[in-house]
C-alpha cells in the first residue's frame, strides 16, 4: 500500500475520530513539499549552479527552478537577477513518493539520527526540515559532487494548527524525536 492510499484509507478516519472533525473536507492533508537550497557561491562561479542542479533534480525527480536575487546588495557583491539558489515544488503522487523515500530511506541514513525536531512548526502548521548534507539521498553519487551542501524541505499542509499538523505527519510516518519523560 502506497502512502497516498494509506492516507485515504487509514489516516483520514483516524484524524476524524481523534479530533472530532465533522466534515471530511476539513481533514488536514499535505498539499505540497518545497525543497530549497541556497547557493551564495553561484554568483561568482556559474559552474556550481550546473553541478548542483544535477543532484538536486535527481533528488526531487523534477526540474529545478533557479531563484534569482530580487535586489542588489553591494556589501554581499550581489546584483539583481544573480542566481542565489534553487527550488522545487512537489505535489500529488510525486510528493507522496518523495515522503516515502524520505521517511524510510533517507532519514535513517543521517549520521547519529535520533528523530526530527518536534518544534519546527510555524503558526499555520507547516513543518520545515533542514538536511545537513545531500549525500544521504541514494540518488547522489558521492564521487560526482564538488562540495557537501544542505537543503531545506518544507511540508506545507492544510492543518489549522501545529498540533493537528504534528499528528498528521506522525501518522504519515515522520520519525519525530521521542519525548523525554522527566520524573
Amino acid at each position: 500500500m502506497n502512502l497516498q492510499q494509506k492516507y485515504r484509507e487509514e489516516i483520514v478516519p483516524t484524524l476524524i475520530a481523534e479530533f472530532g472533525i465533522k466534515n471530511i473536507m476539513a481533514v488536514p492533508k499535505v498539499t505540497k513539499i518545497v525543497l530549497n537550497i541556497g547557493l551564495k557561491e553561484a554568483t561568482h562561479d556559474k559552474g556550481i549552479l550546473d553541478k548542483t542542479v544535477i543532484w538536486f533534480e535527481a533528488i526531487s525527480g523534477q526540474k529545478a527552478k533557479v531563484t534569482k536575487a530580487k535586489t542588489s546588495i553591494a556589501n554581499f557583491k550581489l546584483r539583481e537577477n544573480d542566481p542565489v539558489g534553487m527550488t522545487v515544488t512537489l505535489r500529488g503522487p510525486r510528493m507522496y513518493d518523495f515522503m516515502t523515500k524520505l521517511f524510510t530511506i533517507v532519514l535513517p541514513r543521517v549520521r547519529d539520527f535520533q528523530g526530527v525536531s518536534r518544534t519546527a512548526f510555524d503558526k499555520t502548521g507547516n513543518y520545515t526540515l533542514g538536511m545537513p548534507e545531500q549525500i544521504v539521498f541514494p540518488e547522489v553519487d558521492y564521487t560526482k559532487i564538488d562540495k557537501v551542501r544542505g537543503l531545506e524541505i518544507t511540508f506545507v499542509n492544510s492543518a489549522a494548527d501545529a498540533k493537528l499538523a504534528y499528528r498528521l505527519l506522525e501518522l504519515l510516518g515522520m520519525p519525530f524525536k521521542k519525548e523525554v519523560k522527566r520524573g
